[in-house]
């Protein structure tokens, strides 16, 4: 191989996964932050300048950067200072009330306090928490400890009492106060939750830019070079738009990311960020403005994600539908109209209704057969559903770390004809609708690993398969985290491959992701390095 050009990075001696079509090398160039060739070690070697590193693999395993479909990068940042009460740090109740006294120990009264990542069928009591279990701990601080999903709040009485939230309150659309007779139990659900959120101050602009860069490094370490931001707006409006520029302009934006901004009615930056030329498509390749996300219905495991049939022991409960269907439809096609490409939040299999009727009549009204709508999750979809979906483009946009993390909830919840065919990939995958996958973190970990283990095996954390006609193989499962996820942002041209001429984001493992041994995803896996644009933004070598 000759070339005038001397390459500033090379990458020898790996094990390197260009994609699915293009297989495997040992060796990548790399100039100007962007691939130049691959091939092998002699080839690419003889593109080696007096101004070229060279980056000895030892034989591991290197493939595009991973790209997390949909995760929530502003409050992963923020949530990382929150109490933790994830199963694996408080599996009982009083584990948890434990984790909140301790905070509560160290903070002054009158101050708020955050928790989050309980899930009430894991905790030893099989309940939510309540307000009388928070007041125990914590009597004179506002608490909100918030499932795991983010659908669902628990809160102490102080928070109601600050928050103004009484008896009397009207419950609002799209939303669930829990009671225990006439009494409030604290159980806040969708929108509910707002009643209390409302009250908490407001977060400041330099905790959203922090907040931005430290969950980017975060990602880094666990090799996501990109990802998209869902609901951008919820949390400050927007100040997080102007937050992600700030963290741009000051280098302080360690991650490629696509903003998806928020829709809903009473949240929405849709119309502000239109009037500032914020549609779909602006931007760069490190940031870029995605779609827009309306919340359609909850999440499965807190029985709130809407469904056609209702859940396991619970004869009248349907899941909540947020919006009525002409509402909507409305906003779907005001939006499309607009140019935006849309990325709704629909779960059960009554929300997916609703949200792909809106994505064909709008696409009807104002064709654009390249549009690439998307279904956020996509937890319930029937075959019927899914083959209107495939013949209209619209795109299924999993996450199925929920596998591992909840599908026993799903069993749970749901039964198990409906809990095995939970998020149903390898259907997509057959039928090309090119799925793609991530974390929803906070809602989950980011990391990969639990995800790439639940695509290739369907195992729950509890040893459960779902379905293990799902399942994907090697290669699929890397395909749906890079191309995939490129594919889904309309990035495919310059990322999720590692060709010529796409951007050389690179991770590296110390293990062969390709490899048959699907356990060692779970217990022995991690990244080693992770370069974005050609330059190496995390060495744990």
């Amino acid at each position: 191989m000759s070339s005038n050009v001397h390459a500033d990075l090379i990458l020898v001696n790996g094990k390197i996964w260009r994609g699915r079509e293009d297989g495997t090398c040992s060796a990548v160039a790399i100039w100007q932050g962007k691939v130049l060739a691959t091939g092998s070690d002699d080839e690419m070697l003889s593109v080696k300048g007096d101004g070229s590193e060279v980056i000895d693999l030892q034989g591991r395993f290197a493939c595009p950067g991973l790209i997390d479909n949909h995760l929530h990068l502003i409050s992963t940042g923020l949530v990382m200072g929150w109490v933790n009460v994830t199963p694996e740090a408080a599996p009982t109740l009083e584990a948890l009330l434990a984790q909140v006294a301790a905070r509560v120990a160290e903070t002054p009264p009158g101050s708020w306090i955050r928790a989050r990542g309980y899930d009430q069928v894991k905790l030893d009591t099989g309940r939510h928490p309540t307000r009388d279990d928070l007041d125990r701990v914590a009597p004179d601080h506002p608490v909100v400890v918030t499932r795991a999903c983010g659908h669902i709040s628990v809160v102490n009485s102080k928070a109601l009492e600050l928050a103004g939230v009484t008896g009397d309150t009207p419950t609002p659309e799209g939303a669930v106060i829990g009671r225990d007779g006439d009494r409030l139990n604290g159980l806040l659900a969708e929108n509910a939750q707002a009643l209390v959120t409302s009250a908490m101050p407001r977060c400041e602009f330099d905790d959203l830019v922090a907040a931005i860069e430290r969950a980017g490094r975060h990602l880094l370490a666990f090799g996501i070079t990109s990802c998209m931001d869902a609901a951008v707006g919820q949390i400050a409006g927007m100040d997080e738009i102007r937050a992600y520029q700030a963290a741009r302009l000051q280098d302080r934006l360690p991650v490629r990311v696509w903003l998806t901004i928020l829709g809903d009615p009473d949240g929405s930056i849709v119309e502000e960020c239109w009037r500032a030329g914020l549609i779909s498509g602006v931007g760069d390749d490190l940031l870029r403005m995605g779609g827009v996300k309306i919340f359609l219905d909850g999440s499965a495991g807190g029985r709130t994600a809407w469904m056609k049939a209702p859940y396991v022991n619970e004869p009248d409960n349907l899941g909540v539908q947020m919006l009525p269907d002409s509402e909507v439809e409305a906003l779907v096609k005001s939006c499309h109209d607009r140019g935006y490409q849309m990325a709704c939040h629909a779960i059960g299999d009554g929300a997916i209704e609703q949200l792909i009727t809106a994505y064909e009549k709008a696409l009807a009204d104002n064709p654009d057969p390249d549009r690439r709508h998307r279904v956020e999750h996509c937890g319930y979809s029937t075959p019927e559903q899914e083959e209107r979906m495939r013949v209209a483009g619209i795109l299924p946009a999993p996450q199925q770390a929920f596998i591992h993390n909840f599908g026993d909830s799903y069993l749970s919840v749901l039964g198990e004809e409906r809990g095995l065919r939970s998020y149903p990939i390898g259907t997509w995958m057959r039928t090309g609708m090119r799925p793609s996958t991530g974390s929803d973190s906070p809602v989950c970990s980011p990391n990969p690993f639990h995800d790439l283990h639940a695509m290739r095996t369907r195992k729950t954390v509890g040893g459960t398969v779902l379905g293990a006609e799902e399942c994907l193989s090697a290669a699929e499962a890397l395909q749906v985290y890079t191309e995939n996820g490129a594919w889904s942002q309309k990035a495919e041209n310059v990322k999720g491959r590692l060709v010529p001429g796409q951007w050389a984001d690179i991770a590296v493992f110390d293990q062969d992701l390709l490899g048959d041994d699907t356990d060692i995803l779970l217990t022995q896996t991690g990244c080693l390095l992770t370069i974005l644009a050609g330059k190496v933004v995390h060495d744990a070598r």
